[in-house]
């Protein structure tokens, strides 16, 4: 066996994180110009991978002003029942929310991140798939954009905090009190709730 054999066998043998992002406004912004869209890159597994808009600090920068500095972390870890690399996420950002599968993460709060996870914070929807490997030391990352959002095409259509109404208003009258304070979100004029 060749060296190129080796390495791709060691490769297939990665865990590799899958993030499929959008925004309502990728196609006019740069948001994704700092990111390796389309490439698997190889992450050492005892370094945190940092998403935000700070370059310097994070392992992945978005072009956004509206992103804070750090806005989130993924953590891989292992267990000893399992060989499966697997990950958490956490909050890095007092100022917005982000949440994983509809439950919110308050700042610094982590959370077990699931085999498919949709990832919301501000106005982006992240769609996280773990792909199952072996190896101990690294893992790989995979980015790629979608262009529909990722919660349309899983079903998972948790209310945003953006207010959609043409109006813009907030207020939701005759709706329990837990949907109110998720705000409105519209999909074909139909609310979704």
């Amino acid at each position: 066996m060749n060296v190129s054999q080796t390495m791709e066998t060691e490769e297939e043998l990665l865990s590799c994180l899958h993030i499929k992002l959008y925004h309502p406004q990728q196609v006019s912004k740069g948001l994704y110009s700092l990111l390796p869209l389309g490439t698997k890159s190889r992450h050492p597994a005892e370094d945190p991978l940092r998403l935000g808009r700070d370059a310097q600090a994070c392992t992945f920068a978005l072009a956004d002003p509206r992103v804070s500095r750090k806005q989130l972390a993924f953590y891989a870890y292992r267990t000893p029942q399992s060989p499966d690399m697997l990950f958490t996420i956490q909050n890095l950002t007092q100022r917005g929310r982000l949440s994983v599968n509809g439950s919110v993460l308050g700042y610094l709060e982590r959370m077990d991140l699931p085999d498919k996870a949709l990832i919301r914070f501000g106005e982006y929807e992240m769609l996280i798939i773990r792909e199952s490997g072996e190896a101990k030391g690294s893992f790989e990352v995979e980015l790629e954009v979608l262009t529909v959002p990722p919660s349309r095409e899983t079903c998972m259509c948790v209310p945003s905090m953006t207010p959609v109404i043409d109006t813009g208003s907030r207020v939701m009258n005759g709706f329990p009190a837990e949907v109110r304070a998720w705000g409105p979100s519209e999909t074909d004029e139909t609310l979704m709730i």
